[in-house]
């Protein structure tokens, strides 16, 4: 089981000819998830050899145009290509109304179903599990309604020692409930304990993505131990003030939250086309965090 993130936009609003407008695709477990689409972003899942036809949730942050403009054109991609299977988005309640009309109005009628599910920018809630995942949203603070994601395996099963297990002679009927970490007593009053027949789980991992924002506090709790956060560095510190104006962070800010949440590795992004290259960023980011990437396009980071 995989778990990783292609960068495949890593600019701020204006694109440059190394980074195309913000865009993540993130494998876990065999789920296939796609976070924001700038203008270009199906050119970029072809370069980077990610099979677009397997992507099932599109999660957009919020509706500035450098986080949504390659959605409708991805769409009607989806569609030439003969796709029949449904697809989520998950985005602000204006979203829906825009797409439909885009679509609308350019005649085209989808072979596979749209569905959306309404963000407002306000709530930490859950927006879908199955057996292997979670995938919530949590609140930014930026000029217009933005949502945070934080995608999580569920906890996993325990390994059988089957040797050891097999050699006991039990009923394999146990195997399920010894897996899942529970002590079993059989008819006998004999207790069959788990952890004797069992090895522990693999960590759990979780990966936390924030998209535009300013700096705030705020966001520590939503991604408090993740393994992975990426998090918006638009700025430098010596454009702190243009930082604030704009409802953007800088990359020492987004370190000090990364510091304070504890987590594991941070990922900056979203770069103001004013930067050749995120070395700077980097270094002011490493004064305060260790474990910091500058991402670039066509990365791919394992959680």
């Amino acid at each position: 089981m995989n778990f990783e993130v292609t960068i495949l936009g890593s600019g701020a609003a204006l694109p440059t000819s190394n980074r195309n407008p913000t865009s993540q695709y993130v494998y876990c477990n065999d789920r296939h998830i796609l976070i924001d689409c700038g203008e270009g972003t199906q050119v970029q899942l072809r370069k980077y050899h990610v099979h677009i036809q397997k992507i099932n949730h599109i999660l957009i942050s919020h509706l500035h145009g450098d986080h949504f403009f390659g959605l409708a054109g991805l769409l009607s991609s989806l569609h030439l290509l003969g796709r029949d299977k449904g697809l989520t988005i998950y985005g602000p309640q204006e979203l829906e109304q825009i797409i439909r009309l885009q679509l609308e109005v350019g005649g085209a009628k989808l072979g596979f179903d749209l569905r959306f599910v309404h963000l407002n920018g306000k709530e930490h809630r859950l927006l879908f599990e199955d057996k292997m995942i979670e995938i919530w949203t949590f609140p930014l603070s930026h000029r217009i309604p933005t949502n945070g994601f934080l995608i999580k395996e569920k906890p996993k099963e325990r390994k059988l020692n089957a040797e050891r297990f097999e050699e006991a002679g039990l009923s394999l009927t146990l195997i399920p409930k010894l897996k899942q970490g529970l002590d079993v007593e059989l008819e006998s009053g004999e207790m069959i304990y788990s952890e004797e027949y069992t090895y522990p789980a693999k960590p759990s991992k979780s990966y936390a993505y924030c998209s535009d924002t300013i700096f705030d506090e705020r966001i520590v709790d939503y991604v408090r131990h993740v393994n992975v956060l990426y998090h918006e560095a638009t700025f430098l510190q010596d454009k702190l003030d243009r930082a604030q104006q704009t409802f953007h962070t800088t990359a020492q800010q987004a370190a000090t939250i990364a510091k304070q949440a504890e987590v594991g590795k941070l990922l900056l992004g979203h770069l103001s086309a004013r930067y050749e290259n995120g070395l700077k960023h980097f270094e002011e980011a490493s004064a305060v965090f260790e474990n910091v990437s500058v991402v670039e396009d066509g990365e791919t980071y394992l959680i």
